[in-house]
């Protein structure tokens, strides 16, 4: 099978990329990355892959006058303004407002399949607008939230991830990527019912409750299915950042950098069950 290309939008130190080529049915064919010392990460470790600057300034034309075709656009926005850690300016302040452009992308690309990473935050305070600007645009979306601890780190880091694609596609009834917590149907969404509620803020606010609840219910466990590891991670399997007898080089960068990241591992294990949809599709 042909490996998917993949373009990486907040592409930070390349968690994204890292954990979806780790399966070898992916193949990361740009980078977007604004942050100077990510943006050096990306260039060793992926020095073919082209980085782009800015997400506000991509489309789909610079994308083709370059010769990059895209399957799957990747990324997690922004988090700050959703996360319960800030101050709770929504998908209307700057940082997390950068969704927009994500979604403006997905409508100009049209790819096959769309991954999203944020923090659970984003259940509460932008889930119905993001679900929403997809369902507009033809896709329909599932979604989880799975923490680090889930594919054995010893952290919790847990975070909400949407996987979608768009609806003509027939994927519905096949791909269920990340729907332990809800689905949204890109068909009823766009419909707004008698009591004035979008389907897709209805569906968000639902699987918030569960959330709160402790209660994960759906079909995420049959398709992720027991991590191919047993136990946690040894502590000594953590990012070490030590390097230099007078101290850390680029410290403040490099704690940065890491506290952003996506972990691979839980990226793989959605890249997996991509491609096993690609494979019965086939």
């Amino acid at each position: 099978m042909t490996k998917l290309k993949v373009l990486d939008l907040f592409s930070g130190i390349g968690g994204f990329s890292l954990g979806l080529e780790r399966t070898g049915g992916f193949s990361t064919v740009a980078f977007c990355e604004i942050e100077e010392f990510p943006r050096r990460v990306l260039a060793k470790h992926w020095p073919e892959v082209p980085c782009y600057h800015d997400v506000r300034e991509l489309t789909a034309d610079v994308l083709r006058r370059d010769g990059i075709s895209v399957d799957v656009i990747c990324g997690g926005f922004p988090c700050q303004d959703v996360s319960h850690a800030g101050k709770r300016g929504g998908l209307e302040a700057a940082r997390s407002g950068l969704w927009s452009e994500y979604g403006r992308l997905i409508g100009e690309i049209r790819p096959k399949f769309v991954i999203v990473e944020n923090t659970p935050g984003l259940l509460s305070l932008g889930m119905g607008r993001v679900l929403g600007d997809l369902a507009a645009r033809g896709y329909d979306a599932q979604w989880d939230c799975i923490p680090a601890k889930s594919v054995g780190a010893p952290h919790e880091r847990d975070r909400v991830w949407i996987v979608s694609y768009p609806n003509e596609d027939g994927l519905q009834e096949r791909v269920h990527v990340a729907g332990a917590c809800g689905e949204a149907s890109a068909e009823e969404q766009p419909r707004r019912p008698a009591d004035g509620i979008p389907a897709s803020k209805k569906l968000a606010d639902a699987n918030a409750r569960e959330r709160s609840l402790g209660r994960q219910t759906g079909r995420m466990g049959r398709v992720f299915k027991p991590v191919p590891w047993h136990g946690a991670w040894p502590i000594t399997s953590e990012p070490v950042l030590g390097r230099g007898a007078d101290g850390i080089a680029n410290r403040l960068d490099r704690v940065g950098a890491c506290g952003n990241a996506v972990v691979p591992q839980v990226v793989t294990l959605i890249g997996h069950a991509i491609l096993e949809a690609e494979r019965a599709a086939a």
